[in-house]
């Protein structure tokens, strides 16, 4: 073998080293950034738009009375439902805080436009620790009459994990008594169907108001308030609602034509009205 093909030949063997070198350290990383803890396994949230929720199963209010979930879902209001615990040392809280300091920037009020649903997966919840919490987030939240239409609710495990289930909501019971879950809220419609999965610990006012509209199917919010929806789309991964560039677009399409319109309107009036007065001048002629 020459010199020449020899060189060739220990140039594509470094090559062939180096590409394997590259996968190697590629498929290392990726079982890296891919390992997830033990205790995090099978938690999830697994979307069922448009699901109906239990609404015969029963749960005691923050008040300490036995309440029906159908007893939120009347057809009149939207819901902004949160799951988790009371307990929790830290997801839940972030949670509920991101939901509240969205819904500051939100004019609408708790019990009147939408309800707020809390409810807890923990058996072992009862209703003082319901009030308590309740309590904080209304000192809070410091919006007049918020606190009828907010509601912190416990009960036995089978109840909530039906509803959970529903919502694709799964979770797990830890060694140390917390649960593992993740961290979403979900709006329903006020007959009890799921309208919009939200996810992680801060919401935008204009996303929480958007979607409280999109689920209240055109209940609650002005004419205004649901062209400015008509005029969005919720975006999972920008995790709020965006700009349909397609309907905007045939609003420009039916504004340039309209103006398109006035205009050739305004010309051939204009057009007409000569034509009366050069006929009418002729005439005294």
């Amino acid at each position: 073998m020459t010199a020449a093909p020899r060189a060739i030949l220990r140039t594509l063997r470094a090559a062939a080293a180096a590409a394997a070198a590259l996968w190697v350290a590629g498929a290392a990383q990726a079982q890296l950034n891919l390992g997830v803890p033990e205790e995090l396994k099978g938690i999830d949230i697994i979307e069922n738009l448009n699901g109906s929720l239990p609404l015969d199963t029963r749960f005691t209010d923050d008040e300490g009375k036995e309440v029906a979930l159908g007893d939120y879902f009347t057809g009149k209001r939207p819901v902004l439902l949160q799951i988790g615990f009371n307990k929790c040392p830290m997801l839940c809280n972030l949670v509920l805080n991101g939901v509240f300091d969205g819904l500051k920037g939100v004019e609408w009020i708790p019990g009147e436009e939408f309800e707020v649903l809390s409810l807890s997966i923990d058996p072992t919840e009862g209703a003082g620790l319901a009030k308590a919490k309740k309590e904080s987030y209304l000192a809070e939240f410091d919006r007049p009459g918020a606190s009828r239409g907010i509601h912190f609710l416990t009960g036995a495990e089978t109840m909530s994990r039906a509803v959970a289930d529903t919502v694709g909501f799964t979770y797990r019971k830890q060694d140390n008594g917390d649960y593992a879950h993740a961290a979403a809220i979900f709006l329903i419609t006020p007959d009890g169907r799921i309208s919009r999965y939200m996810y992680g610990t801060k919401f935008e006012p204009k996303d929480l108001r958007m979607a409280l509209l999109e689920a209240s199917e055109g209940r609650i919010g002005t004419t205004l308030d649901r062209f400015i929806l008509w005029c969005h789309i919720y975006d999972p991964n920008a995790r709020g609602y965006v700009l349909q560039a397609r309907r905007v677009m045939s609003i420009g399409g039916l504004v340039t034509v309209l103006a398109l319109a006035g205009g050739l309107a305004m010309f051939w009036r204009a057009d007409l009205r000569k034509k009366k007065n050069d006929g009418a001048l002729a005439a005294t002629n």
